[in-house]
């Protein structure tokens, strides 16, 4: 089996898609056919997929093997209102043989696959399914995203608990912005205190990619 690592977020609008990005190139750059894919996206209009769109787009650029497939080939899953899934299928059960299938063709074509989740964990898919559930299902190591904003903390560590109740294997790292500059006085001392490792995205993404090979 290729290697599958799920990158979601501690709430949406973190970064995933970001960070996504950053892990397909650092990658590539280590000689890796990479490959993506977003399970699922809401907020398509008109066939119109903003996050699957691109990545499709980024990935032609790293993996020539890529060229010839579609948006619906890395995005299996679509709806149309900008919400949770269980709420934009108005509560349709989760078509698992059409992720299988997808994440099965794509892997015919990449050595690590990056599947990229929407929102947080615990976002609702189905009646019986959150976001979490699918990375148990792929059996991925998992890279959580968090923000460097006050209440990071909170999220970070609520987030955590939520992968480590389920056994799955993570690391975490920190998507900071410019606009957090009070990060190193007002939450890292916390996280260094509890011998966490902080890891940023942009900064580390090297040892990222790194620790969660070996995971």
């Amino acid at each position: 089996m290729k290697k599958r690592i799920f990158v979601t977020a501690t709430n949406t609008d973190i970064g995933k898609t970001y960070t996504t990005k950053l892990l397909l190139k650092e990658y590539a750059s280590q000689g890796y056919r990479v490959g993506v894919i977003k399970l699922i996206e809401t907020g398509v209009v008109d066939g119109v997929m903003p996050d699957g769109d691109m990545l499709l787009s980024f990935v032609k650029e790293l993996n020539d093997e890529f060229k010839d497939l579609e948006s619906n080939d890395i995005v299996p899953i679509t709806y149309e209102l900008p919400s949770a899934p269980f709420v934009a299928s108005n509560k349709t059960p989760l078509n698992f043989k059409k992720l299988d299938l997808a994440v099965q063709k794509l892997e015919k074509f990449c050595d690590i696959l990056i599947i990229e989740g929407a929102g947080g964990l615990y976002v609702p898919i189905d009646s019986n399914t959150m976001m979490i559930d699918l990375i148990d299902y792929f059996d991925a190591v998992t890279l959580l995203v968090t923000h460097c904003s006050l209440g990071c903390i909170n999220d970070t560590l609520l987030s955590k608990k939520a992968l480590e109740s389920k056994d799955i294997k993570y690391i975490v790292a920190f998507n900071c912005r410019e606009s957090d500059d009070g990060f190193k006085t007002v939450s890292e001392p916390y996280f260094k205190e509890i011998g966490f490792e902080v890891l940023k995205v942009t900064r580390d993404i090297d040892t990222i990619c790194n620790l969660l090979y070996n995971l």
